[in-house]
């Protein structure tokens, strides 16, 4: 899932000197081939905003199949009164959040193409920049092992971190994002969240009819106040009861490396670099 960072398309930030994070997920895709002997798809959600960006910088190698970029979807901001939100004149328009990943990829024909040439197969969802949730083939083996047709890995809370939580359900276990919790449950006495990483079978993915919950988010632009309504990948825990795996977040062996602006790309830069040494990124 790729976003932007102060601007520019975090896709094409330098992660670490030299290496943009779309040029470490290539590697990883290449460390892939390397292990496995086969080539493992690489397909990036990109948005109305990012989508050329991203298409220049990968050129020839964006062959529709093994790298493969594919649209989320976009609406119009209103203001909080109910009109529409302009910004110089035009209508402002936004990407309606990861939530949108199970649609817009089966939209894309992609997971289609690839259960016909496969048969089968499994599918990891993970934000662009978190360059800890690499393909890994134990935790592939894990997932094959059980019977649930989601894993998703959750990391242990440092200090005020906030995020989707697991929980029970009306005895399914599911992750639900802070406010949608009871008034009377604590989310801080939960002490793991959810990384925003998920490993979903293919067919699964492929077959998944579920509408997602639209969420009314507040966003600042310039001096004003502009309302959007974005859907969660979260969600997605609802309709496939999900199996969680509490994962390092520490050192070479770090899946939470989440780079959210400019001051902590410098602070995790050689968190980065180890990471990429050791997983064959930079070959």
């Amino acid at each position: 899932m790729a976003t932007r960072m102060g601007g520019v398309v975090k896709a094409l930030v330098e992660a670490i000197p030299g290496k943009t994070f779309l040029e470490l997920r290539l590697g990883e895709q290449r460390a892939l081939e390397r292990l496995s002997g086969r080539k493992v798809p690489l397909w990036l959600m990109v948005s109305e905003a990012t989508k050329g960006g991203i298409s220049d910088a990968l050129g020839s190698r964006l062959d529709g199949r093994d790298v493969a970029l594919f649209e989320q979807c976009v609406s119009l901001r209103l203001t909080p009164e109910g009109a529409l939100f302009r910004e110089n004149g035009e209508v402002s328009v936004y990407a309606t959040g990861h939530g949108d990943l199970p649609d817009a990829l089966r939209a894309s024909g992609l997971l289609k193409d690839f259960l016909a040439t496969r048969g089968d197969g499994y599918v990891w969802l993970t934000n662009l920049d978190n360059l800890g949730a690499t393909v890994d083939p134990a935790l592939l083996g894990w997932h094959a092992g059980h019977a649930s047709p989601l894993s998703v890995e959750v990391v242990d809370k440092v200090g005020t971190d906030r995020g989707g939580v697991p929980v029970l359900l009306e005895g399914r276990r599911i992750i639900a994002e802070e406010f949608r919790l009871p008034k009377d449950v604590d989310p801080n006495a939960i002490r793991v969240f959810n990384t925003n990483t998920f490993l979903a079978d293919a067919r699964a993915l492929e077959q998944l009819a579920f509408e997602f919950t639209w969420v009314e988010v507040e966003k600042t632009i310039g001096a004003a106040k502009a309302i959007q309504f974005e859907r969660l990948l979260g969600e997605i825990s609802v309709p496939l009861e999900p199996l969680f795996l509490r994962v390092p977040r520490e050192g070479v062996a770090s899946r939470f490396l989440p780079v959210k602006d400019n001051d902590e790309l410098a602070r995790r830069r050689e968190e980065i670099r180890a990471i990429a040494e050791s997983r064959g990124m930079l070959l």
